[in-house]
């Protein structure tokens, strides 16, 4: 019997700019195959730190099984490290359909002012978008555009932090720094507490001081310099998210 022709795991080449590079990631992901089968073949626990996840991803690209899309974002983590240009943080979806509730998570990814996404999903528009979208609510916008198209409507969006590029951190992924319940909320609000969320998360960047002190832990007193405001919508956020 042949064998089943095993990916070749994508490597990244100077001459490649960087929406080329994701498009390599993410074509190889798809040659992986999303996973029908019922069986998840890599355990993945989100609490985990960041060094044990990428050993997963290591395994997911020795074995070349099919995946879902919380292993997609774990495999887009491991193979966007070492591009410090490129930033990766999870985007979660709760939504509803015919009386279910189902919960869908893609890598979004921001680098030089634009927003794309990397990730796996039955739906072909429910996992990568292009690196052209110039907000993170336009990128949100997009997706519950997409969930309409299957009558599933958006309840919840979940956006963590940056991960670190250092493969051996011992920290977890933050997965749900801000919480939205986009169902109870305006487009205009939802729009609102994105950028806001989105500037802070850049300005982090600037001071490279993500790593150290998440934004959580911050006090939550007004301060009048713009910069030291990150805490307070996110934790508002946070208290109103009950799952």
């Amino acid at each position: 019997c042949v064998q089943p022709s095993v990916p070749a795991v994508p490597n990244y080449k100077l001459s490649m700019s960087i929406p080329e590079w994701l498009q390599a990631i993410q074509t190889y992901m798809k040659m992986l195959q999303y996973n029908h089968t019922g069986t998840q073949f890599f355990e993945i626990r989100k609490t985990r730190p960041l060094s044990g996840l990428m050993e997963t991803a290591k395994e997911m690209t020795r074995e070349s099984l099919p995946i879902k899309c919380l292993e997609a974002v774990i495999l887009g983590i491991y193979l966007t490290n070492g591009q410090p240009s490129v930033e990766r943080f999870p985007i979660s979806f709760k939504t509803h359909f015919s009386g279910n509730y189902f919960h869908h998570v893609v890598l979004g990814i921001y680098c030089n002012g634009r927003y794309g996404s990397l990730g796996m999903s039955r739906r072909s528009d429910l996992m990568d978008k292009p690196l052209t979208y110039r907000t993170l609510s336009d990128l949100i916008f997009e997706f519950e555009d997409s969930y309409k198209k299957y009558l599933h409507s958006v309840k919840k969006v979940k956006i963590g932090l940056y991960v670190p590029h250092e493969p051996h951190s011992f920290q977890p992924i933050e997965w749900k720094q801000l919480v939205l319940n986009v169902s109870k909320m305006m487009r205009t609000e939802v729009r609102k507490e994105l950028e806001k969320f989105a500037r802070d998360m850049r300005m982090k960047i600037l001071k490279s001081s993500s790593a150290h002190s998440p934004m959580k832990e911050r006090s939550r007193g007004k301060s009048l310099s713009p910069r030291r405001r990150q805490g307070s919508p996110q934790r508002r956020a946070c208290r109103r998210d009950k799952s």
